[in-house]
């Protein structure tokens, strides 16, 4: 786990670690300090509004909004940790005051294109920070497609296979906010990666923890365990393709 957690590090900002091993916790620590430090002098936040999280449809629509960004933007948010703030309310009510990148065809999320953050702050000001306090809850497996983004006849992506692959998430002491910051950013990085492209399906699986399981996975997003100081905890995985 602390591999990969050291490898997005280097792999997004290489000039903020290139003294440190990060080889232990310790410099782990130091390397989040200096990624904290260095939060406001970058110019790439996206706000995202949430009525309603369902955990399928918002996945599906959070690989759409990252499909949709100009390079030069998906880049500079990458460089920011693909950093999101998820606020309550109702987009389609906010659309003619505040300009959206996307909102969902059900008007359950919208995405701001990435901004510097003194941009973001009359809708923060106007909204609050979306609480979702209750933890996520266990469900059946649910399947879902990426859609497109874009017209066909203007694709900005290069054409692929569709693929399958499973999105596993833990859900044990682990709120609804707390599962949309971990997805979002595993989600959003894979599209960069090139590992989630249009018409991929994802089949959604919920689990306590994903400690000891035995999978192969593409991408995953390990954070610090909010319980278990200095302990390092895998929050959200994608497989290879299946």
């Amino acid at each position: 786990m602390l591999a990969v957690t050291a490898d997005r590090i280097r792999v997004t900002r290489p000039d903020l670690v290139a003294d440190l091993d990060l080889n232990s916790m310790a410099d782990l620590e130091r390397a989040r300090t200096r990624i904290t430090d260095d939060a406001a002098r970058q110019d790439a936040v996206v706000v995202a509004v949430v009525r309603e999280p369902d955990l399928p449809r918002w996945a599906a629509q959070t690989c759409a909004f990252a499909l949709a960004l100009e390079p030069a933007r998906a880049r500079a948010w990458r460089r920011a940790f693909t950093r999101t703030l998820h606020l309550a309310g109702q987009p389609l009510r906010l659309a003619e005051r505040f300009r959206f990148a996307r909102v969902a065809p059900d008007g359950s999320v919208g995405w701001t294109d990435p901004l510097p953050e003194a941009d973001t702050l009359p809708l923060r000001r106007l909204l609050k920070a979306f609480a979702g306090t209750q933890e996520l809850s266990p469900r059946a497996p649910a399947t879902v497609q990426v859609p497109h983004p874009f017209e066909a006849s203007a694709p900005r992506c290069a054409p692929r296979t569709p693929v399958h692959r499973d999105l596993y998430y833990a859900t044990a002491r682990v709120t609804v906010a707390e599962g949309l910051i971990h997805l979002n950013h595993l989600l959003a990085e894979a599209v960069m990666d090139g590992l989630i492209g249009p018409g991929d399906r994802l089949t959604l699986r919920p689990v306590p923890r994903l400690a000891g399981y035995e999978r192969t996975f593409a991408a995953a997003r390990v954070e610090a365990d909010v319980h278990r100081p200095r302990t390092l905890q895998i929050y959200a995985a994608l497989t290879e393709e299946l």
